[in-house]
């Protein structure tokens, strides 16, 4: 498990009884996250198994915090299946654990489907509508903080650890973006909060219906149409290549657009967000690849996947 911070069954029980969330009854380490500790926690209350998500976050600070857990609470509360974090008696949602800002959610059911088939690409479609439009009207800002100008303070930073040819199209792409963001159809895009890093893995599906989206804390305002693209980037590709998948590209921009209509500029951009959504995820696998962070994660994931998706995008204009 990496990120790990220990805590104790009595000190999870009083945070869960703090929060008036029951007894504790069972508790188990996540080994899944790479940024945050997890613990599945269970509880019983009124005679009933309730099933939470307690995290402990070992990067975020207390003070970026409020923005990605009340985003989770304002859509929550427009009927988007999100992880909803728990109140103490004051209403507030961040707490504190073994030195650490916690928080303790509800436990989507289901599981991850990791290999979708085009009805899967169209719940996730028509549901990350949803959730754009039930978070414009979301008051909390902070921009998306691993987006261009991230981009353009790290790519220097990993450019020296790369070949010649490698290093040419991370430049050549990072112009193309600036010259993108710069441009007045990117002005216009309509933006507000977005997951960004809405992949497989953060999705969770019961008996082929979507029952949920989690691990919003890659969350920002950011352009709609990164946020598809980004998914599109996932879902809806070969795995082994990157190259795009026809029938599951088709079937998650349909419903996306069943709910909430692209505008003509968003797809005419649609090309160049698939690329910077490529770039986003190589400029960060590079970074954690080269520049581990002590103790972030036990093993980065490989680099080299989101550089072919880059080109598979290239290869499509």
């Amino acid at each position: 498990m990496a990120v790990f911070t220990e805590v104790s069954r009595e000190e999870a029980a009083a945070l869960l009884r703090k929060l008036q969330l029951g007894e504790l009854t069972d508790m188990a380490g996540c080994a899944g996250g790479i940024e945050n500790t997890n613990y599945f926690v269970s509880t019983e209350l009124d005679g009933q198994r309730h099933d939470h998500v307690l995290t402990l976050f070992e990067r975020l600070t207390a003070e970026q915090l409020p923005f990605y857990l009340h985003l989770m609470k304002h859509l929550a509360g427009k009927g988007i299946p999100v992880p909803d974090p728990a109140a103490d008696a004051k209403g507030e949602i961040l707490h504190r654990l073994c030195g650490k800002p916690a928080a303790v959610v509800n436990r989507l059911r289901g599981k991850h489907e990791l290999a979708p088939g085009p009805d899967h690409c169209a719940q996730v479609g028509a549901m990350l509508a949803r959730m754009h439009l039930a978070g414009v009207d979301y008051p909390r800002q902070q921009p998306n903080l691993r987006g261009l100008a991230w981009w353009n303070e790290t790519v220097p930073v990993v450019l020296p650890h790369l070949g010649a040819e490698q290093a040419s199209l991370l430049r050549s792409e990072l112009a193309y973006q600036n010259h993108v963001a710069a441009s007045a159809a990117y002005e216009g895009l309509p933006r507000g909060p977005v997951h960004a890093d809405l992949f497989r893995d953060n999705v969770m599906f019961d008996a082929g219906q979507l029952t949920g989206f989690f691990d919003f804390y890659f969350a920002g305002c950011d352009t709609f149409a990164f946020d598809l693209a980004v998914c599109l980037n996932d879902w809806c590709i070969d795995l082994a290549t990157g190259v795009a998948d026809p029938e599951r590209t088709r079937a998650m921009v349909q419903a996306y657009e069943s709910v909430r209509p692209l505008t003509a500029a968003e797809r005419q951009l649609m090309p160049a967000m698939r690329r910077a959504g490529a770039l986003r995820f190589w400029i960060s696998r590079l970074w954690d690849w080269y520049l581990p962070r002590e103790a972030s994660m036990l093993k980065p994931h490989d680099p080299t996947h989101f550089e072919r998706v880059l080109r598979a995008r290239l290869a499509e204009l």
